[in-house]
């Protein structure tokens, strides 16, 4: 009888083979006593730990093929870039010097602070970066406490190792990016992690590398076998061991439907995105860095929209002035030759202390205190230079500016007053702008939903952020795994909410797309169809998937079955419902 254990599917695909358990221990770290004399050498060694982890990531990136997708690379450069940051050069250094204790303990002294810095973040996105912290630092705390020969070749990944993972499904507590890369090129079959969630490095990577992913399932080391043969799900989140004939049988067969899907999907690269009683929808995409935008272009997304502005403001100590912020966004628009980008103004929060937003005290709760447009127009030394770059930017393409976090009407009177003064200091310098950009607002406040007929009469678009929009509904953290079971994007409230913003858009005559993690799963597309919804915003590796339900879905009947939902108060009428909506 076929064993199974659940996880978050973050990856879809399905591998049969046998499992490699990578049983890593990270090493125990101790606090000693280091002599005056030798304090110095004590910072040195502690310096050459650095430089030979700077080396292995170098060695690594080496390796990436320059075809490869942006996330892959963006991650490696992201830890390089930890490694010249003085929160990991200077700060260690100095707690030797100041405390006599060994390197290693220093090192862990100082993670501490930064996880927990990470961990008071409201983004649950910035919040997982706490990773990279973690994963840096336990390369380099290996460095400073191993023999291990294989550990201090060029990659810092015993090459004995990756020759077992060939064919192999494996089985970690955790996987870094670099691991994650590496056993990539060892032609690994899955991966099934422990920790992390969807936004985790490892799910990132894995939607990225094409290779089916479980992550979450918890103590999955000590439930499978080493060299066990099992399958992983990584639609369903399930892995199975145990396994007998017929589900192999089963399994192979969805192997194959899922590579003939694939060369169909492949097919509607360029093709427009029209129901089956015609009713064109526009399908654009969400990016992190720059560099994502030429996977925008090979999917041929209709444009950006949601481009993240936040990554200009890490890893650094002062903020990106104007024409940083010009040159970004240009480099965006030169890749979509003509598309339209929707750029998000910061949305950070003042208790990212790490970041180049402005340094404050945490509050109690930083999910409900000062971040996003909230902190920009409490610092508009900090806004204004992105104010004028995107308002730069709109002379050089289709740009639109999209303010994050909007609660109030008042929030959005305040920025259209600072995009008008940007505007006449513009036109004072002699610089060229689209006077006609469209500015909106992002929907994610279930206060901003009901009064979106408000909002509406003052932007040139809405665009529903369901993440937050569920999060605030529902009163629980996604990224709690006390809580996380109560997100629920099909909640009754919910729906009501995206249905309210999308009709409120309608009747003032401007766009409204969604661009949470609801838009790019298939299993939400014909709802959100029912509910009204016109325009998408994804990852781009789910946009030909999303479109091939569109091709297949007839917005009139969807609509019906969608009122006939939100009518229903009966649980098991309204789960009857939804799957009949998901099968139409």
């Amino acid at each position: 009888m076929p064993f199974s254990l659940h996880g978050i599917g973050v990856s879809r695909g399905y591998a049969i083979g046998r499992t490699y358990l990578l049983q890593r221990n990270q090493p125990e770290i101790t606090e000693y006593t280091i002599p005056d004399v030798i304090v110095e050498d004590e910072v040195e060694r502690f310096l050459n730990g650095l430089r030979l982890a700077r080396k292995q990531l170098q060695d690594i990136r080496a390796r990436i093929p320059v075809t490869a997708a942006s996330d892959i690379t963006a991650f490696i450069d992201t830890h390089l870039l930890m490694l010249e940051d003085v929160s990991f050069t200077e700060a260690p250094a100095n707690l030797i010097r100041s405390r006599k204790c060994n390197a290693e303990w220093a090192l862990k002294i100082q993670r501490d602070t930064l996880v927990q810095v990470f961990e008071d973040m409201d983004d649950p996105y910035l919040r997982t970066r706490k990773d990279d912290v973690e994963h840096v630092v336990r390369r380099v705390q290996r460095i400073l406490v191993t023999d291990d020969p294989a550990f201090l070749s060029d990659t810092g990944f015993s090459e004995l190792t990756a020759s077992r993972l060939e064919g192999r499904i494996v089985v970690a507590d955790d996987l870094t990016p670099a691991d994650t890369i590496l056993m990539q090129h060892q032609g690994v079959l899955a991966f099934v992690t422990e920790y992390g969630g969807p936004l985790s490095h490892t799910a990132i990577l894995a939607r990225s590398l094409g290779i089916p992913a479980v992550v979450g399932a918890r103590n999955a080391r000590a439930y499978l076998g080493n060299n066990e043969p099992a399958i992983v799900d990584g639609r369903q989140g399930v892995v199975l061991v145990s396994l007998d004939e017929r589900i192999l049988r089963y399994y192979r067969h969805k192997q194959q439907e899922e590579r003939r899907q694939q060369r169909e999907l492949n097919k509607l690269k360029g093709k427009p995105a029209v129901t089956r009683d015609n009713i064109t929808i526009r399908l654009q995409a969400n990016i992190e860095l720059p560099e994502d935008a030429v996977t925008v272009r090979d999917v041929a997304a209709d444009g950006i929209g949601l481009y993240r502005t936040e990554f200009m403001f890490m890893n650094r100590s002062d903020v990106p002035d104007e024409e940083e912020h010009l040159a970004s966004y240009l480099h965006v628009i030169n890749i979509l030759e003509g598309n339209s980008v929707t750029i998000r103004t910061a949305d950070l929060g003042a208790d990212k202390q790490v970041d180049g937003g402005r340094a404050g005290p945490v509050g109690t709760n930083p999910a409900l205190g000062l971040r996003a447009i909230r902190m920009c127009l409490k610092d508009l030394a900090m806004f204004r230079p992105q104010l004028r770059a995107i308002l730069r930017a709109s002379a050089y393409g289709s740009v639109r500016m999209m303010i994050p976090m909007l609660s109030t009407i008042q929030e959005v009177s305040q920025v259209l007053r600072l995009v008008a003064e940007t505007k006449q200091e513009l036109r004072k310098r002699g610089l060229a702008f689209d006077d006609n950009m469209p500015v909106g607002g992002m929907i994610e406040i279930p206060a901003a939903a009901v009064c979106a007929a408000q909002f509406a009469r003052y932007l040139g678009f809405l665009s529903i952020g369901t993440n937050d929009l569920i999060q605030y509904t529902l009163a629980i953290d996604r990224v709690d795994d006390e809580v996380n079971y109560l997100y629920d994007p099909l909640h009754p409230a919910v729906l009501t909410l995206i249905r309210y913003t999308i009709r409120a858009g309608h009747r003032a005559g401007i766009p409204v797309s969604l661009c949470g993690e609801m838009a790019g799963d298939p299993r939400y597309t014909r709802l959100l169809l029912g509910l009204g919804l016109t325009q998408f915003s994804m990852h781009p590796a789910g946009l030909l998937e999303i479109k091939r339900v569109i091709q297949d879905s007839h917005v009139g009947e969807l609509t019906k079955a969608v009122q006939r939902l939100l009518r229903t108060t009966d649980a098991e009428k309204y789960t009857e419902l939804l799957k009949d909506i998901a099968q139409n």
